[in-house]
């Protein structure tokens, strides 16, 4: 039953979610909650060891919380209720994408969806940056916290620093100042 449970819930994922791995984490924490599976801790903790994994997030997040919750066969349970979906409807835009490309309305459809997808990010950012509601928006930590952000947003964006060099000084400071 517990098998079933996860590829169900990772099949309705899968299905449902729209702007890549990120923007599916608030939808993977509810199915997690509703089920039970994972404590708050936990599920932050596996959803950072899946966007520092190699691989998308989602899928690197649905294995681990399938192995977390049944082992070895939870994990292949999770993992393929949420590709399934994205493998299906890529086989059928496929089919149909150059027929379809030219379309307005397809086209202002996709268009519509990016300040969607991009407020479910934010959403996940704010609830992992700020998970802990006890502690003050001006405790030293969180302010921390956001000048990293600040600063790496900035040396990528304005003075084009390689990324990897932007995470390893984030990973530098957080050891410096955590």
């Amino acid at each position: 039953m517990l098998y079933w449970q996860l590829f169900i819930s990772f099949l309705k994922i899968g299905f449902l979610s729209f702007g890549g791995g990120y923007a599916v984490i608030p939808m993977v924490q509810f199915e997690v909650e509703k089920h039970g599976w994972l404590s708050g801790g936990l599920f932050r903790q596996i959803v950072s060891v899946a966007g520092m994994s190699p691989g998308p997030i989602a899928s690197n997040s649905a294995a681990l919380i399938g192995y977390h919750t049944a082992g070895i066969a939870g994990a292949v349970m999770a993992a393929a209720g949420i590709l399934l979906p994205s493998l299906l409807i890529v086989i059928l835009i496929a089919a149909f994408f150059f027929r379809l490309n030219s379309n307005i309305w397809v086209r202002s459809s996709f268009y519509g969806l990016r300040p969607i997808v991009t407020g479910l990010i934010v959403y996940a950012a704010i609830h992992f940056g700020f998970s802990n509601s006890s502690e003050a928006i001006y405790h030293w930590p969180v302010l921390a916290t956001l000048l990293i952000g600040v600063l790496a947003f900035t040396a990528i964006t304005r003075y084009k620093i390689h990324p990897l060099a932007v995470i390893l000084g984030s990973a530098c400071a957080g050891i410096i100042l955590f």
